[in-house]
């Protein structure tokens, strides 16, 4: 495409507006990028006698604005957003669509350790793996997405730590992305903070059920009824307030409330029934790469699906290559 030609293509595109089903004068001239003063002109020359707060419906809107040289779309309701979330299917069963029932097996849940810097994220996992995580990390905050698997009894769990800072925005969807739970980690002290509310948009979005992990309860400036209120004032209703989103108190730093933290994972996540076939070649989700001076290409990878054996060749996208080796978190 010539320069001229993605010049027009931007300018095409600036020209479409959504418009809901009414809106101001002024509501549509920023839609435009115009002065509303031409909005009341090009309404007087139609007839129509409207100041700057005066509300017009979507025809009139759609009128102005064609005059005025815009493609005008409708906006998308609530429920057409709702109808349209409904029909996507969530990763992990895109994985075993094509499966023969009788072959798919349990697998271990993968849950995603989402919430704001310094919530206590990577310590709370550090607890659950009895490893020190956190002394490895630039200034105690997680760098990139960390995939750790730790074995609870007979059973599995695949923990994705990603990173609380506003800079990582990009790494918590894709954390949230791949997971069949996110472990939402707020501070009892701190309450519900920007990447907070990020985090539960990236889980809503990949249709994942969220649980609540209350931490730093042990401090003596907690309030966890204000930090529950703050939670329902986002859409995050607890139990013992009526709703449906468990929330489970801890404390990382004392080692409280874990066990019962990870009990309520497989609480949820037995109830999505997560199965994979073994037997098929492995499917799944790159979380990082990496160019390493010795070693080559490095990536973390989670198979969602299937089995991963050295001398494998993998595709990621565009690109290709053999499986030379493997490493787990240890």
């Amino acid at each position: 495409m010539s320069k001229e030609q993605a010049k027009t293509a931007v300018a095409n595109e600036a020209r479409v507006i959504q418009v809901p089903s009414s809106l101001t004068v002024r509501e549509l001239a920023g839609l435009m990028r115009v002065s509303p003063i031409d909005v009341i002109k090009q309404l007087m020359s139609n007839g129509i006698m409207a100041n700057i707060n005066q509300q017009i419906d979507f025809d009139t809107a759609c009128i102005v604005a064609s005059d005025m040289g815009f493609e005008v779309v409708p906006e998308a309701t609530a429920e057409a957003i709702e109808a349209t979330a409904s029909k996507c299917v969530p990763q992990r069963d895109r994985f075993i669509a094509g499966e023969d029932p009788s072959k798919l097996k349990p697998r271990p849940p993968i849950v995603a350790v989402l919430g704001h810097v310094d919530h206590g994220k990577t310590t709370l996992l550090d607890r659950i793996r009895a490893t020190n995580v956190t002394a490895g990390e630039a200034g105690g905050i997680t760098q990139h997405i960390g995939a750790y698997q730790v074995t609870l009894g007979d059973r599995k769990i695949t923990f994705l730590d990603t990173p609380g800072h506003q800079a990582f925005t990009a790494m918590r969807a894709r954390g949230a992305q791949c997971t069949d739970l996110v472990i939402l980690v707020v501070a009892a002290d701190d309450g519900v903070m920007p990447q907070t509310r990020e985090a539960i948009e990236h889980a809503r979005a990949a249709q994942v059920p969220i649980l609540v992990a209350l931490n730093k309860i042990d401090k003596a400036n907690a309030n966890p009824d204000r930090v529950k209120q703050e939670l329902a004032d986002v859409g995050l209703l607890v139990e013992e307030w009526g709703g449906d989103v468990i929330c489970v108190p801890v404390s990382a730093k004392m080692q409280t409330g874990i066990e019962e933290l990870l009990e309520n994972v497989f609480l949820v996540t037995d109830v999505a029934n997560l199965r994979a076939n073994p037997d098929h070649p492995a499917q799944g989700t790159v979380i990082e790469g990496t160019m390493d001076e010795r070693r080559g290409s490095k990536a973390t990878l989670l198979v969602q699906n299937g089995t991963l054996r050295v001398g494998d060749i993998v595709v990621i996208g565009t690109s290709f290559g053999k499986v030379r080796a493997m490493f787990d978190d240890r």
